[in-house]
């Protein structure tokens, strides 16, 4: 074959099928380019959401690029052999496309999400979290519904059926919604979010929130074991949050032996200047100490206060320190501190 014949009307339009895939190419490489340029001097800036943008979109891009070019590569060959190619290529086209625009959405709104969870500002990534998952639920059922209307499906027979089916998918699929909306009701109620510490009273549930989803939450026990607990059991149980609590409490009873009685009085006194003098026990919530009861081998008084921390190891500190404030006190009065002891009386026999 010559160079003449290369050019004559029946390999001419190989030429110019190979010519728009080769151009497809270079825009492929030149959006890329322009794309992740425009992205480097995005993150200087305090928006969230340019950066987000312009990283998402090369991908997507991409492929919107190479499907258009090659259906109209593919018309060309149509056009000029009769094959019926470009009749599967358009709706094909259609549908990548539309998904392609979804995907850029799902990219963008995951990338943002991700933006604001690392910047310092004051968000709740719970909220965050449930507003990024229906954005994302919502554009991949609309890009769904689309695509079938792109491919020649009635949408109108498409809602109706999933109307009916809706019915039979809920029955045989009832613990998966109740699950789901349980996790609904924590998004929307917030008894707890990511990062508190949890427990309920009504089962053995103990442990910091790792994750909400809208099936399961991952609770992080204790001795470091994951737990997942299906959402629907949030709505059956009482829910304790101490991440939430304002103070932690003291609560304490002290015996001191019966020999010290005439001693009671100065020690619950100092014990309570002692306290209301304390940097770390919050005087504005109740302070109490009292002499409370007869014990069987000691006199008891208790102390009732709340320190200004919520912090678990600060607070054992502080008791600590509390406690042995207290057994100076009772030191420093002559007095001792009671345990448990029997009293035997013997009877004078007679001589």
């Amino acid at each position: 074959m010559d160079f003449k014949q290369l050019f004559d009307f029946v390999n001419v339009y190989i030429l110019q099928a190979f010519l728009i895939i080769f151009l497809a190419l270079i825009a492929d490489l030149f959006q890329k380019k322009i794309f992740r340029s425009f992205a480097e001097k995005a993150k200087r800036t305090s928006n969230k959401w340019d950066d987000a943008i312009l990283l998402s979109i090369p991908s997507p891009l991409s492929i919107i690029i190479w499907i258009t070019s090659i259906t109209f590569a593919g018309k060309i060959i149509q056009n000029t052999t009769g094959t019926m190619i470009a009749d599967v290529l358009v709706p094909l086209r259609d549908a990548i496309i539309i998904a392609s625009l979804a995907w850029f959405l799902v990219l963008s709104i995951r990338r943002t999400e991700k933006s604001y969870l690392s910047s310092r500002e004051e968000i709740d990534p719970t909220t965050l979290d449930a507003i990024s998952k229906l954005a994302r639920i919502s554009v991949v059922i609309t890009a769904a519904l689309m695509i079938l209307q792109s491919l020649g499906f009635s949408i109108s027979g498409v809602l109706a059926f999933g109307g009916v089916g809706g019915i039979a998918v809920g029955f045989a699929a009832k613990d998966l919604l109740s699950n789901f909306f349980g996790g609904l009701f924590i998004y929307m109620d917030r008894p707890f979010a990511v990062g508190d510490w949890i427990r309920s009273p009504d089962r053995e549930l103990e442990g910091v929130i790792e994750k909400i989803g809208w099936r399961v939450t991952v609770i992080r026990t204790f001795d470091k074991r994951p737990l997942y607990i299906p959402n629907s059991v949030f709505s059956q149980v009482a829910v304790e949050n101490p991440s939430r609590m304002q103070n932690r409490r003291i609560k304490e009873t002290i015996g001191i032996r019966y020999d010290d009685a005439d001693k009671m009085e100065v020690i619950t006194i100092q014990v309570k200047e002692m306290l209301e003098n304390h940097p770390e026990i919050d005087v504005n919530n109740t302070l109490m100490v009292n002499f409370n009861s007869f014990a069987p081998s000691s006199l008891d008084f208790f102390i009732y206060t709340f320190t200004k921390t919520t912090n678990w190891a600060q607070y054992h500190a502080i008791k600590q320190d509390i406690l042995l404030k207290i057994l100076k006190i009772i030191a420093d009065n002559g007095a001792q501190v009671a345990f448990p002891t029997s009293t035997i009386h013997l009877a004078q026999q007679e001589q």
